[in-house]
């Protein structure tokens, strides 16, 4: 009685946001289950050739009364995205975690430092490639990713508000539950995620996950200290997003804690 869907629901983004997490949290859920990898259908032009069935055959088996949930963190910010998803299903529900941008961009930076460190290749500071020429380089890529406004005002053009929930992926570590229940609401959910499905790991510095009497946890290359980022840098960083900021939360109708 199973077979392949195509996702009721997506989670877009964003890259360093949270959404392993989510995903993996989310996956507790009976009436949920999650594609295994990030699929990047719409916005690698490869694999959108492919079309649809291609698309849905990398998705799991399901029972009628489940939902399929993908992740691919570069949908947000892709151009092509927001159009693609569109005419595959107008009235699907899009899920965004999304955190401090700044914290995204070292979060970002730290990612691709261990990628290198592993791969043997060279690696550059913090401060030397978000600093050119004593002034902030906004052609950084992870700052350009973490302008969120530019970003949601394309997604806006295809969906309405509605459509889309926005996770705050700061509060969505120190304290799951209350932001996986809103989750469930939003995607008309029987509430099934309880406080016992997580355990605070002090080890790691972050709830891990406990169900059908599984402890798991995300992988190690989460959760990886931040470098200590030079004060005068940061205030830059800060300065820089305040007002990309003020537009998001306008946009969206809601403020978030950040800098």
């Amino acid at each position: 009685g199973t077979s392949r869907q195509i996702p009721q629901t997506i989670i877009i983004g964003v890259r360093k946001g949270g959404t392993r997490a989510l995903l993996e949290m989310l996956d507790i859920h009976p009436n949920i289950v999650v594609a295994a990898t990030e699929v990047h259908f719409f916005d690698w032009d490869e694999n959108y050739v492919k079309g649809l069935d291609w698309y849905r055959s990398l998705m799991p088996l399901s029972y009628g009364n489940q939902i399929t949930i993908e992740k691919t963190p570069g949908y947000f910010t892709s151009p092509q995205a927001p159009e693609r998803i569109h005419d595959m299903n107008s009235s699907i529900k899009l899920l965004l975690i999304l955190r401090d941008p700044t914290e995204r961009v070292i979060s970002d930076y730290t990612q691709v430092y261990y990628n290198r460190v592993e791969n043997h290749k060279p690696v550059q500071l913090f401060e030397d490639i978000v600093i050119k020429n004593g002034a902030l380089n906004t052609k950084y890529k992870a700052i350009q990713r973490s302008l969120y406004d530019v970003h949601m005002e394309k997604w806006l053009k295809h969906f309405s508000l509605d459509q889309i929930h926005i996770v705050d992926g700061n509060t969505l570590i120190k304290d799951p539950l209350p932001e996986l229940q809103k989750v469930e609401r939003f995607l008309n959910l029987p509430s099934r995620i309880m406080s016992s499905n997580f355990y605070f790991n002090q080890t790691k510095g972050f709830y891990c996950i406990r169900s059908d009497g599984r402890e798991r946890c995300l992988h190690e290359s989460k959760g990886r200290p931040h470098p200590l980022v030079n004060s005068t840098v940061l205030e830059q960083l800060y300065s820089y997003f305040r007002e990309h900021n003020a537009k998001f939360y306008s946009m969206v109708n809601h403020s978030f804690d950040w800098h």
